[in-house]
């Protein structure tokens, strides 16, 4: 039975960060879970650091709100730094190490700290407007909250009419989501610390 798991996912406005917490909401509820999603984000929703807070559950979830994080994914500089304070001992702290980050900003106390290159991977190797879904499949490389299959089908219901227009899209989003899954997993083996 998968116990309880608390991601905080954020990043600037614009990012995506939103639309992958509701894509992976929308996959755990698929899969029989209990999913809450709490999305943050100021009046400015491009420009300002936007939060998702997302819990997936086999069991009922007690509380919609939570101090600490299992995962923190850091989709841009700002966000490590907003973020930090949801880490702990038990947190696994992950950001794009394709900005400088002050070490300041990273947490004090993480169980790991990693750094993935899902925005160069995206600039470089897929198109810079799949890096949130490369970031969505590093989550799922992390947690396996859901399924990749099921993450599948649900970005399939979110973009499928873009897909219609340009199935080009759809391989391209697929491809994002291995990526970031595989990115994710290698990091763990290797071991990646700060």
């Amino acid at each position: 039975m998968m116990a309880l798991i608390r991601i905080a996912l954020a990043g600037e406005g614009g990012q995506g960060v939103q639309s992958v917490a509701e894509i992976l909401a929308e996959a755990a509820y698929n899969e029989d879970k209990q999913t809450i999603y709490i999305p943050n984000f100021g009046l400015e929703q491009r420009g300002g650091v936007s939060i998702a807070f997302l819990q997936v559950s086999e069991q009922r979830i007690g509380a919609p709100k939570f101090n600490k994080a299992d995962v923190v994914i850091a989709m841009s500089e700002r966000a490590v730094a907003r973020t930090a304070v949801y880490s702990d001992e038990n947190t696994l702290f992950v950001y794009d190490n394709g900005f400088a980050v002050n070490p300041d900003d990273l947490p004090g106390e993480a169980k790991k700290i990693i750094g993935i290159p899902a925005l160069e991977t995206a600039n470089h190797e897929l198109h810079p407007r799949v890096f949130n879904i490369i970031i969505m499949g590093a989550v799922i490389g992390l947690t396996n909250m859901v399924s990749f299959e099921g993450a599948k089908a649900a970005l399939e219901h979110k973009l499928g009419h873009k897909f219609e227009k340009n199935p080009d899209l759809r391989e391209l989003n697929f491809k994002a989501l291995e990526l970031g899954k595989k990115m994710a997993e290698e990091s763990l083996k290797e071991g990646v610390a700060k």
